[in-house]
């Protein structure tokens, strides 16, 4: 795959949390990852996002989740796009808000939430954890030692059962 792509993995994980966490407060705040549905796209200002979110949540194979804390809905924290591959799930897009995005982010642990989110949908259809998902060169290194994730060839990658639920255990318990 083409590192130009759209369909390259190219978030850094900044920390693998229970939840998110503030990074000027240090408070923690609990999340929820709910699908984002065609009639609320009017949701995803384009200005906040790197990606063509719209037109993915449009692409009838694939589902696009938002990561938002439980008691504040209408922020989106980051977004998840993912597809059932009838053997695992494939990761095609992920990206934080553009608040979460660099060094003056507010909150920590959106990415991984959403991967682990990702993982257990995995295990729920039987996939035994299972994700895939291209990897931008630079970071491969990046999600082996902070998704678990493996190297297959190329900008591919997985996570596999064991990763998988060590995801899944760290935010879902």
């Amino acid at each position: 795959m083409n590192e130009s792509s759209e369909n390259v993995v190219d978030v850094e994980i900044d920390r693998l949390t229970n939840s998110i966490i503030s990074v000027v407060s240090g408070d923690v705040f609990a999340t929820e990852v709910v699908p984002v549905k065609i009639e609320s796209i009017q949701e995803i200002k384009k200005h906040d996002w790197k990606f063509d979110w719209k037109k993915e949540i449009k692409q009838a194979d694939r589902q696009v989740y938002k990561l938002v804390i439980k008691n504040n809905k209408k922020i989106i924290q980051g977004l998840i796009s993912i597809s059932d591959q009838n053997d695992h799930i494939y990761m095609h897009l992920i990206e934080n808000s553009s608040f979460n995005k660099s060094k003056n982010k507010q909150y920590e642990g959106v990415p991984g939430n959403l991967v682990a989110f990702a993982c257990k949908v995995s295990l729920e259809k039987g996939y035994d954890g299972y994700l895939s998902f291209d990897a931008k060169t630079a970071l491969i290194k990046h999600y082996e030692k902070t998704l678990f994730a493996t190297h297959l060839h190329g900008t591919k990658m997985y996570i596999d059962t064991r990763a998988a639920l060590r995801l899944i255990n760290q935010y879902f318990k």
